[in-house]
């Protein structure tokens, strides 16, 4: 036992000895710094740029071997503002070697401080990066392979102490746009690392756009799989402050906390939303996402509270979407590109619990939306809207340069008055509405929207009321002062006409929506006809005639009021915000005329004998 421990004894000695020798041998005889000019002559050929390393490499000894550079600045191209790319005050990585005999990494610690990266773009196009990629792109497809080749790539070990990124900043100067973007990271650390176990993971950063500022950290765990191939964020909870002009009170608080699996080797991302707060609008979900395949496949569940869009737009916008009238901006507007949408197959599912927008307010949300190929075809869209319901599909195809769609949309036992009070503050109708369309059109222009749909459809009020004018009360004050009764209309009946119903077909063409078979019936009077609607100009035409069916004394009255059955012409102009109505009094008076002649009529027959 004695030899094989002495053996033992002066073979570890043996091994330390070698060992001391190679650090003697690194640190003492190799100078790294002997490499600084062939490094700097490498990327002056390579790129054009000067490299300087102002500081000296040097070693560093404890608590592990490693190597420390710093004040490092690469070049602009000649003729930019700023003669810096790039700039690193200090970086230090230290490293155990022993370990690397076996595949295992020993990090005690990696630090990269005061990195500063100087991205500009001339009038001219010219940008920082000219010269830099020249010869990488042609070694592109070997770096796939190579990227290939090292799937499955493991280690028996690797172990950080920890990572830390300071005071790095990028600013990105477009002196075309005449505009400034700087993003700073503050910090990013990362703990005590090993594969297969989780790690705590930190960042702070801030942007500053011409639009707007933001202020983003977060903190989380982080675990990366010891084959490499699996990345696993738990926990990870963001907090962000927006700032600008254009946003809601000038700033947006959006804060989130989410988990993250990530399998490099399957191409496929896996996100559970936990919780997601922004301008008072919570919500929850999940995201799965397959990237491996050249279109991208997403699908998403999201279930999300109240959501008040109101508060969230401009004033002025506000009040256009309440039915204001906008500048006519249509010589200027372009039409919108939809051709990434070709670009990701989705399948959405999104819950809603309330939504206000344009003071219109519904509840209990239901998308379900499939799109793949440039195509998007929302199979479900069902939401409770004024004590009804609203239930609609529609496809939009976005693989041409205008956009084409169609759309069926139905609406059952729906509060017509509240809803069009608040959607467009026209307070006309009233009544429980039943009401179906089916529709198509292209271009997704506002003005041309309304030019290009066509559609067609069906409606029905019950019990309900037209609001702004008194029919039968037109008729009566019409007939007494044909009968001689100067005073009448110095009344003041309410101005609304009761029905028990209200039904009709319509189509729209042209942005003219015609309604050929106007019928509504009341237990006094019946009106019939036809008219157009204008949903550009908001112009009303309608040429309708009304009789008298009953007594116009109502429920009191138990006599034949002497105008029934006469058709007498009524007439609705204006707009549907301020509609215009009318009676037409010289068909009352022919009716007079006709009544009393035959009153006349039958008079002298009785006194000739019948004759």
């Amino acid at each position: 036992m004695e030899p094989a421990m002495k053996f033992l004894k002066w073979f570890f000695i043996s091994i330390l000895g070698l060992v001391l020798a190679l650090v003697l041998y690194v640190t003492l005889i190799f100078d790294p710094n002997d490499f600084k000019p062939q490094i700097i002559d490498l990327v002056k050929k390579e790129t054009g740029r000067e490299l300087a390393i102002g500081s000296d490499l040097s070693w560093t000894f404890f608590p592990s071997l490693g190597i420390k550079l710093g004040q490092i600045t690469l070049s602009n191209p000649d003729g930019f503002q700023n003669p810096s790319m790039l700039a690193v005050n200090q970086v230090v990585a230290e490293v155990a070697l022993m370990p690397l005999l076996k595949k295992e990494v020993e990090i005690s610690q990696l630090n990269l401080d005061g990195l500063t990266l100087m991205f500009e773009t001339q009038k001219n196009g010219r940008t920082s990066f000219d010269g830099l990629t020249g010869k990488a792109g042609k070694k592109d497809n070997t770096d796939k392979s190579a990227a290939k080749a090292t799937t499955g790539t493991s280690l028996a070990r690797l172990d950080i102490g920890g990572i830390a990124i300071t005071n790095t900043k990028i600013i990105n100067i477009d002196h075309a746009n005449q505009t400034e973007q700087v993003f700073a990271l503050k910090e990013l650390t990362l703990g005590r690392f090993q594969l297969g176990e989780f790690a705590p993971l930190k960042y702070e950063l801030s942007a500053t756009l011409p639009d707007m500022t933001l202020v983003s950290q977060g903190e989380g765990q982080l675990k990366v799989a010891q084959d490499l191939n699996t990345i696993t964020i738990n926990d990870f909870a963001v907090s962000n402050q927006v700032t600008g002009a254009g946003l809601p009170h000038g700033k947006l608080k959006a804060d989130l906390n989410t988990s993250l699996v990530i399998a490099l080797d399957k191409q496929t991302l896996n996100l559970v939303l936990s919780s997601f707060n922004a301008a008072n609008i919570n919500a929850s979900g999940s995201l799965d996402v397959a990237y491996g395949h050249k279109v991208p496949s997403v699908v998403a569940k999201l279930e999300v509270g109240d959501v008040d869009l109101d508060a969230l737009l401009p004033k002025d916008e506000t009040k256009q979407a309440k039915g204001a009238k906008a500048p006519n901006t249509s010589s200027k507007a372009v039409e919108p590109d939809l051709t990434a949408m070709k670009s990701v197959n989705l399948d959405v599912d999104v819950r809603v619990k309330s939504v206000k927008v344009a003071n219109l307010k519904t509840q209990n949300w239901v998308m379900q939306l499939v799109m793949q190929g440039g195509v998007a075809d929302m199979k479900q869209l069902s939401a409770d809207l004024y004590g009804g319901k609203v239930n609609a599909s529609a496809t939009v195809d976005g693989r041409n340069k205008v956009a084409q769609y169609q759309f069926n949309e139905r609406l059952t036992g729906v509060d017509i008055r509240a809803l069009l009070i608040d959607l467009a503050e026209v307070d006309m109708l009233d009544g429980k509405a039943n009401f179906n369309v089916t529709g198509k059109g292209k271009s997704l222009i506002p003005d041309n929207l309304k030019k290009n749909l066509i559609a067609n459809g069906k409606f029905e009020i019950a019990d309900g009321a037209i609001h702004g004018v008194n029919i039968p009360q037109m008729i009566r004050e019409a007939k007494a002062k044909l009968g001689g009764d100067l005073s009448a209309g110095a009344g003041s009946t309410e101005q609304k006409t009761d029905f028990t119903s209200m039904t009709g077909s319509f189509y729209i063409a042209k942005g003219v929506v015609s309604n050929p078979d106007l019928d509504m019936a009341s237990p006094l009077i019946r009106l019939k006809g036809a008219g157009t609607a204008n949903i550009i100009n908001e112009a009303l035409d309608y040429k309708l005639t009304t009789s008298v069916v009953g007594s116009l004394e109502g429920q009191g009255g138990d006599k034949r009021d002497s105008l029934y059955g006469i058709e007498i012409p009524f007439v609705i102009s204006g707009t549907m915000s301020e509609p215009k109505f009318a009676l037409d009094t010289k068909a009352l008076l022919d009716s007079k005329l006709k009544d009393e002649t035959n009153k006349l009529k039958d008079s002298l027959l009785k006194k000739f004998g019948g004759f």
